[in-house]
């Protein structure tokens, strides 16, 4: 295992584990205009990690995985729409979207093989990085959605 995938492993399940047991109705609640809802988060993190190993990689996307990909910009950083539904985002598709992420991702964090931890790619915010700066990002981006999961689940007017 690499160095990376512990810290993407641990910052992961937390996240998945903040999304356990959430009703569509509740991943889909948008605190305040401007924001992401949790399955938005959810399909953004899988976009990321979809994004950075076909990169990575050079990975042919199928559509429903380039679907997945588009999560990461699309609606996030840029102004087009979010790639999503709120109808679309049960649970169920939400924590299949999640998998298939991590399928496509995960083996390329754990072998961290020394070409593609140089290889250069296009991050979702723009720069031009390498796999360690992609691996690097994976290693925390889950968790910095865990935490304003936390916000939501939180908030004031929260379905419960």
């Amino acid at each position: 295992m690499s160095d990376f995938a512990q810290s993407w492993k641990l910052s992961r399940s937390r996240f998945l584990a903040a999304l356990e047991g959430m009703s569509q109705e509740q991943l889909n609640w948008r605190i305040h205009e401007g924001t992401l809802t949790m399955a938005e988060m959810a399909m953004h993190v899988a976009g990321v990690e979809v994004s950075f190993a076909s990169q990575l990689t050079e990975r042919e996307l199928s559509t429903e995985e380039a679907r997945i990909k588009a999560a990461a910009t699309d609606g996030v950083v840029n102004d087009k729409p979010f790639p999503f539904t709120s109808s679309e985002m049960t649970p169920e598709f939400v924590a299949a979207s999640l998998a298939a992420a991590a399928a496509i991702a995960g083996p390329v964090i754990e072998a961290a093989d020394p070409k593609v931890r140089t290889k250069e790619i296009v991050s979702a915010l723009g720069p031009v990085i390498t796999g360690d700066g992609a691996f690097a990002r994976l290693g925390f981006h889950a968790g910095y959605h865990q935490g304003q999961a936390h916000f939501i689940q939180t908030a004031p007017g929260f379905p419960k």
